[in-house]
């Protein structure tokens, strides 16, 4: 059966039902309807501090991995030793959606439902975004339209407006806003946006609004940054954004805890759930399981060196999710025949695992790796990825929840608790107060495993302007492929010792962090030759169908 069927036979608890699991009274959310709720996270205010999973991955294949079907699994799996766990995940994007990737609520027997409601619409966080972007776009018009008091340089405005549709017409475009001032913009993905990032990134709604205003549209005519509180603006972003802040409560096919909110892709922006999301699942529950887009070359160094920096999160294990079929695709198998055995291909994509256990052992030892199970895996080819584990003093466990739901992880659960139970070793990768060149460096070298690093007389200009304003002390996100640990998607497996070029730098002084563009990287995506919204459709009955 597709996803959406196996979604559609599941009976589904009331949601008042789900928040009693995690001790929440209905006076402590908002029901939108029977299945889905928003938790008032401002009126909890104490609680017990849970350990943290974070579940990641080496880099996938065009079509995902699985690590939010195995995020979901191993909350299931903890649910069934007795533990109580919530999972915190992100909302996906309608982008990915109509695009190719499909959606972001896990597969088979391990989903979150209404699966249909969160893949879409959901409760309108993501417009809310959109919105608050875009009334930013505006206000920057206006400003100019009537009169430019702040003396704002059109020539060096940055900000861009947004859309969670991936259209590649809108990645430039030109704007009148009077006869005689046409101004270059463009739009990015909504899940690019800094105000994403913003939403995600800010503890409480105080905070957010103070972020809102920090966000730098431009330069004046002295070259001295204008902010988005110049244009007296921040108070009415916060307006728009106050009841989608409060994170989203649904369920899997099991009827467990699922918290979701905010969606910034990894390969673009951080990559991550929003703090208020995981620290509301870390006072709730004694285990929360969260989940970082694409490898843990993007994602999880993201997790880390910019999460849990700014929320002072520490780890207490990671998944690194692997596959047969991503082995098999790193070690140079064509996509066509990625589910045939051929184990050749699969050792020479070992590599690929090798990078990522020993990028992961940098910021903690608390590393299990996880085999997400396919139909097509056999016990030989499992054998050589066990084995290779072994030599490299990695656990090892495998995930079979997309057949089996959360009994496919029971093995995998008992050793994330255990693991839970050890010391704390986490450390992040580098020291904030250190320059933006050794930052870029340190994670270049260390992560991707580049020789050299060059710039751009572009990105040269940009990080003198950065130092100048005085915001260089600043974590660093990389924008950069996620097929490969390098920045050039045609580089598998393990690539070392090439030069990453620093084409573009780009200040987020609102969500705090420098974004460095590698490689090809677009902000706004296109939509592949076959979409998948030629398969979604309306059935006879009204039933949305296609959706997966």
């Amino acid at each position: 059966m597709k996803d959406i069927e196996i979604s559609n036979l599941c009976i589904k608890k009331d949601i008042v039902e789900v928040a009693k699991s995690l001790g929440l009274d209905e006076d402590l959310i908002t029901t939108y309807g029977k299945y889905k709720a928003k938790i008032k996270a401002n009126d909890i205010m104490q609680g017990k501090k849970g350990k943290l999973i974070l579940v990641t991955a080496i880099n996938p294949t065009p079509y995902g991995e699985g690590k939010t079907t195995v995020t979901i699994g191993l909350v299931d799996a903890l649910r069934h030793i007795e533990e109580n766990a919530v999972g915190v995940l992100r909302e996906p994007s309608l982008g990915p959606v109509f695009g190719l990737k499909g959606g972001a609520t896990g597969g088979g027997y391990s989903q979150v439902i209404p699966m249909e409601d969160i893949n879409l619409h959901f409760n309108g966080d993501l417009h809310a975004i959109t919105s608050c972007n875009n009334l930013i776009a505006a206000a920057i018009d206006n400003h100019l339209y009537n009169g430019n008091s702040l003396k704002i340089d059109p020539e060096t405005i940055t900000f861009r407006r947004c859309l969670d549709i991936n259209d590649r017409s809108l990645r430039e475009i030109q704007t009148s806003i009077n006869s005689n001032l046409l101004s270059k913009t463009g739009f990015d993905i909504t899940a690019a946006s800094e105000v994403m990032s913003i939403f995600c990134l800010s503890k409480d709604l105080a905070e957010l609004k103070n972020n809102l205003g920090n966000i730098i549209i431009g330069n004046n005519m002295e070259g001295k940054p204008v902010y988005a509180k110049d244009l007296k603006i921040e108070g009415a972003l916060a307006v728009l954004l106050k009841d989608a802040f409060d994170p989203n409560l649904v369920q899997t096919l099991e009827n467990n805890p699922i918290i979701i909110h905010g969606g910034p892709f990894a390969n673009i922006a951080h990559g991550c759930n929003s703090l208020v999301a995981t620290n509301l699942g870390l006072k709730l529950a004694d285990y929360v399981v969260t989940e970082a887009g694409f490898g843990s070359d993007l994602g999880a160094e993201k997790f880390m060196d910019i999460k849990c920096r700014k929320g002072n999160l520490k780890p207490d294990c990671i998944v690194l999710t692997v596959t047969i079929r991503a082995l098999k695709y790193n070690g140079g198998s064509v996509e066509e025949e990625i589910n045939n055995v051929n184990i050749e291909y699969l050792k020479k994509g070992l590599p690929n695992l090798e990078v990522h256990i020993n990028n992961m052992k940098k910021f903690t030892s608390h590393l299990i790796v996880c085999l997400n199970k396919f139909s097509t895996d056999t016990d030989e080819e499992i054998d050589i990825i066990r084995t290779f584990c072994n030599n490299n003093l990695v656990q090892f466990s495998i995930s079979e929840t997309y057949i089996k739901g959360g009994i496919g992880a029971l093995a995998l659960a008992d050793k994330v608790r255990d693991m839970c139970g050890r010391e704390n070793d986490f450390k992040l990768l580098y020291d904030n107060n250190s320059s933006i060149t050794s930052k870029i460096d340190k994670i270049c070298k260390e992560i991707y495993h580049a020789g050299t690093i060059s710039y751009t007389d572009k990105a040269l200009k940009k990080i003198e302007y950065i130092n100048k304003i005085e915001a260089n002390e600043l974590p660093i996100c990389i924008a950069k492929t996620q097929y490969s640990i390098s920045d050039d998607p045609k580089k598998l497996g393990y690539p070392k010792d090439f030069e990453v070029i620093v084409k573009d730098i780009h200040l987020n002084a609102g969500a705090g962090f420098i974004t460095v563009f590698l490689g090809k990287i677009l902000t706004m995506p296109g939509l592949p030759k076959k979409p998948n919204y030629e398969m979604i459709d309306l059935d006879e009955f009204g039933n949305i169908v296609g959706l997966f």
